[in-house]
């Protein structure tokens, strides 16, 4: 019988993940379409809500699809208590849960990502912090640009 159950749920969690992520693809891209200074300016408005609820509910229901159920304790640190937020031990995947419960922060990613069908977009609705491997001035940007976010005073929302 699980076997057949299996048979039955796997394809129907795979065709609600993939239209999950399609849904999350289509609202970062009106998030940042027609965005000024994209990627140079934060987000703001109903741009910056429109991330934070929408990919984190969209985030949340897909890792539920896939049988994660995250329960939280404690409170997360908001944006004046903590600008950058540390997430360790540091393991891709399971990194999106993080960036959901936390309410979508920006967050450091090697610039190769951006540029990855359906997934960039998502990304680069983010507004990471793009580490370029090629780039020997890479790191001191990347602390520079950490440290501008950190010191901005709410304008960018928290670094992951």
């Amino acid at each position: 019988q699980t076997v057949l159950q299996g048979i039955i749920l796997l394809p129907l969690r795979v065709i609600c993940i993939i239209f999950i992520l399609l849904l999350a693809w289509l609202s970062a891209s009106i998030a940042t379409c027609c965005q000024p200074g994209r990627g140079f300016l934060p987000l703001k408005g109903w741009r910056r809500r429109m991330i934070q609820t929408t990919l984190s509910s969209l985030t949340r229901t897909a890792y539920f699809m896939m049988g994660f159920q995250v329960k939280v304790k404690g409170k997360v640190a908001s944006l004046p208590e903590a600008p950058i937020f540390v997430a360790a031990p540091h393991s891709s995947f399971f990194d999106a849960i993080v960036c959901a419960l936390t309410g979508m922060p920006s967050i450091v990613s090697r610039a190769e990502n951006l540029s990855t069908p359906v997934f960039g977009t998502i990304l680069s609705s983010l507004q990471p912090v793009a580490v370029s491997r090629q780039d020997p001035d890479s790191r001191k940007n990347t602390v520079a640009e950490i440290t501008k976010r950190a010191l901005s005073r709410g304008q960018w929302p928290q670094v992951i």
